[in-house]
C-alpha cells in the first residue's frame, strides 16, 4: 500500500514538472507572396508571450509541444500554428497569405494625363523629392556626367551636407505621419506620455531605425505595438526630470 501511493505520488509530481518543462526558443519564418513581412504579430495562445516578425518574416519565441501560435496582421489571413517536436529543433515555415479587397465595380472617368503618358519621361523612372534630387545630382556622375560636381562637391562637404537635408527630410515626413495617424490624447491617455512630452516623444520615435522601417509598413496595429514599447523607454528617460 506505502508503495502504490509513494508510486501515485511519484507519478503526480513527474506530470507537474512535465507540464512546466519542454519550453525552448522556436525559430520561425513566415513565408509570403509579399516581400514586406515585418511587423506581423507571433503570439502564443497558451502563455500570452507575444514577438513579432522582422523584415525577412523570421522570429523567435518560448513554446513547448503542443503550443498554439496565432500570426496575425492586417494584410494576412491569421494562421493557427501548432508546436510539434520537429519545431523545437529546426527552423519552421509559416506560409500566409494576403487578403484580397475584391471591387465590386470600377469606374474609370478619363485616363490620367502625366508625364509620362505624353512620353516626356520613361514609365518607372525614379521620382525625386526636392532633397533627394538636389542630393542625387550633387553626388551621382550618373545625372552629372559633363563635370566634376560629384567629385568637388565631396571634398567640399557638399554631399554631406545634402545628404543631412535629406535625412531631416525623412524625418519631417515621418512627424506628418504620426500627426495623422495618432491624435495628442492616443499619446497622453494610451501611451501616458505627459502632453509637454509629446513632440519630444514623437522625435524620439521617428529616430529609431527600427520604427521608421515598421511605420513604412503603414500597418497601423504593428506602429501601435512598437510604440507602446517605446513610450516605456521614454518614459524612463523623462521621469528625473518630472521628479525634479
Amino acid at each position: 500500500m506505502i508503495r502504490l501511493l509513494f508510486f501515485i505520488l511519484f507519478w503526480c509530481t513527474t506530470t507537474l514538472f512535465g507540464q512546466n518543462s519542454g519550453v525552448v526558443v522556436c525559430r520561425g519564418k513566415v513565408n509570403a507572396e509579399m516581400t514586406e513581412l515585418e511587423g506581423i504579430y507571433v503570439i502564443n495562445l497558451n502563455t500570452e508571450n507575444a514577438t513579432i516578425t522582422d523584415s525577412k518574416g523570421f522570429f523567435t519565441i518560448n513554446a513547448k509541444v503542443g503550443d498554439s501560435l496565432l500570426l496575425y496582421s492586417v494584410q494576412f489571413k491569421s494562421v493557427n500554428k501548432i508546436i510539434t517536436t520537429q519545431d523545437l529543433s529546426s527552423l519552421f515555415i509559416v506560409n500566409m497569405y494576403p487578403i484580397m479587397n475584391e471591387l465590386k465595380e470600377v469606374v474609370v472617368k478619363r485616363p490620367t494625363v502625366s508625364a509620362e503618358s505624353l512620353g516626356i519621361i520613361p514609365y518607372g523612372q525614379k521620382k525625386y523629392t526636392p532633397a533627394e534630387r538636389k542630393y542625387a545630382v550633387a553626388s551621382s556622375g550618373r545625372l552629372n556626367p559633363m563635370g566634376l560636381d560629384p567629385l568637388l562637391n565631396y571634398f567640399s562637404g557638399r554631399t554631406a551636407m545634402l545628404k543631412k537635408e535629406l535625412e531631416v527630410e525623412k524625418k519631417e515626413g515621418y512627424l506628418v505621419q504620426l500627426e495623422n495617424l495618432f491624435d495628442n490624447n492616443h499619446y497622453v491617455n494610451t501611451l501616458h506620455i505627459p502632453s509637454d512630452y509629446v513632440k519630444g516623444f514623437m522625435y524620439f520615435a521617428v529616430e529609431n531605425p527600427k520604427f521608421t522601417r515598421v511605420l513604412k509598413t503603414k500597418n497601423r496595429t504593428s506602429i501601435e505595438f512598437l510604440m507602446s514599447e517605446l513610450a516605456t523607454q521614454y518614459i524612463q528617460i523623462i521621469t528625473p526630470q518630472n521628479t525634479k
